[in-house]
């Protein structure tokens, strides 16, 4: 499997404006540009906000395989994936979930969003800490 996205900048860094568009089209000629990334004032998402959203994502639905492997199904799971950068460096995830399942304690729950937190593919790609 492979998944593709692109993206197109005009102009200087600064002062330029670009697109992302993904492959399913969900993000289709999305505004991003260094006023996105670093000023946040601007209608338009940034790479580090998408790696929050991917990580986010791909964590749930980690955990969510955990607890359907155990023969239980998660009526909600929520995460927020926090990303942190000082100067040009992304130093560290943290991940934050709430969820309801029937049938499984608070320390089941926590063991196996530890497991996933490191496990996750997106995760496993990240060479910083994740918490």
């Amino acid at each position: 499997m492979k998944r593709t996205a692109k993206a197109h900048l005009s102009g200087n860094l600064q002062e330029g404006k670009g697109e992302l568009t993904t492959q399913s089209k969900i993000l289709n000629n999305t505004n991003y540009s260094f006023k996105t990334r670093f000023e946040g004032d601007n209608t338009g998402t940034n790479p580090e906000e998408l790696l929050a959203a991917a990580h986010a994502g791909c964590f749930t639905m980690a955990v969510s395989l955990a607890i359907t492997e155990r023969g239980l199904t998660p009526e909600s799971l929520d995460t927020e994936a926090v990303v942190t950068m000082e100067g040009f460096s992304i130093t560290s995830v943290h991940l934050a979930i709430t969820g309801s399942v029937f049938g499984i304690s608070a320390d089941e729950f926590e063991v196996i969003t530890k497991a996933a937190e490191q496990n996750c593919l997106i995760s496993k790609v990240l060479n910083i800490p994740i918490s």
